[in-house]
């Protein structure tokens, strides 16, 4: 049971707090490890505006999405940005020749993606990315570093509910970087923005238990050898990212957490898993990582339980 919820009762309880802006906090690590629900309760909670949580994931879906619905989204992202349905993967700014060999790896996927032909060998630029989001991979670097990059100058330059400069108001990154090159480019943007990173939350979890998790969600990619890879990706990839952000901005800008901190209850003799109460007691290291007091926590804590129930 978690400890911060135990502490000597108080007169009074603190519902409401705010993270001190501006700046950004990050949330990586591995697949499965609970990044999304983390940041969506960590805007609740600090009272961070739910459209300044910016997960990777989620703007490459509505990049996707948008590039369908809206032609002068498509357009912008044609002419501003070199992405466009209308160019082939092997005939852009980005081929070279190990991006061609993974395209045409993936081909046979692709055309029953597309409902292709079995002899078409044509991946536009935006079929590509739409493929890389459903299957989990890698697009090139220039991409996400352009994509991440609008997406922030896009919430800096918003004004809030009050009609005030939202630049001095925090947000929320999850999902990215991934890669030491991604880690340089993003801390290189950030400064030249003048927006400081408040914290990197480095969320933990076993191999073991990112394949129990993804076993119940039930996706069709979350098969055996999809899995080895990203925790493999994981271990060579994005834990040198958070390696990289520490040599730049020192041990102190990073919290290491452990996502696996489940909670249970007896219900006629057996022990029942809690998936709420459990996200409770990651996002109670969360707080704490930030600098929140463990009483004020408890009284967070309460209260958004409260809200559930």
């Amino acid at each position: 049971m978690n400890p911060n919820l135990y502490l000597p009762p108080s007169l009074v309880r603190v519902e409401k707090i705010s993270l001190r802006g501006p700046g950004v906090v990050i949330l990586t690590g591995p697949s499965s490890c609970g990044k999304g629900e983390v940041a969506q309760a960590l805007c609740e909670m600090l009272s961070i505006d739910p459209e300044r949580h910016l997960s990777m994931g989620g703007i490459l879906r509505n990049t996707v999405e948008r590039s369908k619905e809206d032609s002068n989204y498509a357009k912008l992202l044609a002419e501003k940005y070199s992405l466009s349905k209308d160019v082939s993967m092997f005939d852009s700014i980005d081929t070279n020749d190990e991006l061609t060999e993974k395209v045409r790896r993936y081909l046979p996927e692709v055309q029953e993606i597309f409902n292709r032909a079995a002899s078409s060998e044509d991946v536009s630029q935006l079929e590509w990315l739409e493929f890389c989001t459903i299957r989990g991979l890698l697009i090139p670097n220039r991409w996400t570093q352009d994509l991440i990059s609008a997406e922030i100058d896009t919430i800096l330059q918003a004004k809030n509910s009050d009609g005030d400069d939202s630049h001095d108001l925090p947000f929320i990154l999850d999902g990215y970087p991934r890669t030491v090159a991604a880690a340089e480019h993003l801390l290189g943007y950030l400064n030249s923005v003048n927006v400081p990173v408040v914290k990197v939350l480095h969320l933990s979890i076993s191999k073991a238990e990112m394949r129990t998790r993804a076993g119940k969600r039930g996706r069709a990619d979350d098969h055996e050898e999809a899995l080895r890879s990203r925790f493999e990706f994981y271990v060579e990839n994005v834990q040198p990212s958070v390696d990289y952000i520490k040599t730049e901005l020192g041990g102190s800008a990073i919290s290491l957490i452990d996502a696996h901190q489940p909670e249970f209850v007896e219900e006629n003799g057996k022990r029942k898993f809690q998936l709420l109460d459990s996200i409770d007691n990651v996002v109670s290291t969360s707080l704490r990582a930030l600098g929140v007091p463990r009483i004020i926590v408890r009284d967070l804590l309460e209260a958004r339980r409260e809200k559930r129930s």
